[in-house]
């Protein structure tokens, strides 16, 4: 039997801001209330996220400017990361730069081969403004750097170069969720 309530049972499943809206492209402001309605979020957050099968949700992701993030992702070796990070910061990344598939909830049915460091370490506070430092490897490195780059007001399409780039921006462009 499971012990605990299941993240995002209790939340609403909010629409994804999309590429191109400027809520994606502004560095987010810093959370200072802790109270039920920043509990809210994270439970909306987690929903989202699953409605959407992602691994990690950036606030600014549901049009929310506020440095907030919620994952679910595994690492290589297919250990599950769960949880959520306030006020986030990229405080390490080091390793060996590994150019993998990224795609983005904000940018549906798109990938590129995008390059991110293999190990990351965050620290932040939870809901409750209590100190956590999150660190991870392979692909959850990879989640990790993606969302932190989400509320400093970056998509992975930025850390793209040459053709991978364009090809990217040219299929967001022609995609029909871009109108």
């Amino acid at each position: 039997m499971r012990h605990g309530t299941i993240p995002g049972a209790s939340g609403r499943v909010r629409p994804l801001t999309l590429l191109g809206d400027p809520v994606l492209h502004t560095a987010c402001e810093e959370v200072t209330d802790f109270g039920p309605e920043l509990a809210r979020l994270v439970e909306d957050m987690f929903a989202t996220m699953y409605a959407a099968r992602g691994v990690g949700l950036a606030a600014n992701q549901i049009g929310v400017g506020r440095r907030v993030f919620v994952y679910d992702c595994p690492d290589d070796e297919d250990v599950r990361h769960l949880g959520h990070v306030v006020n986030p910061r990229l405080v390490e990344v080091d390793g060996v730069t590994v150019r993998g598939p990224e795609g983005c909830l904000s940018l549906p049915g798109l990938e590129a081969g995008t390059p991110r460091f293999d190990h990351a370490v965050v620290e932040g506070v939870d809901v409750r403004g209590e100190p956590v430092r999150v660190h991870g490897t392979g692909w959850f490195a990879r989640c990790l750097q993606h969302e932190c780059d989400h509320l400093d007001g970056g998509v992975y399409t930025d850390r793209v170069t040459g053709w991978r780039r364009r090809r990217v921006l040219r299929a967001a462009a022609k995609a029909s969720w871009n109108s």
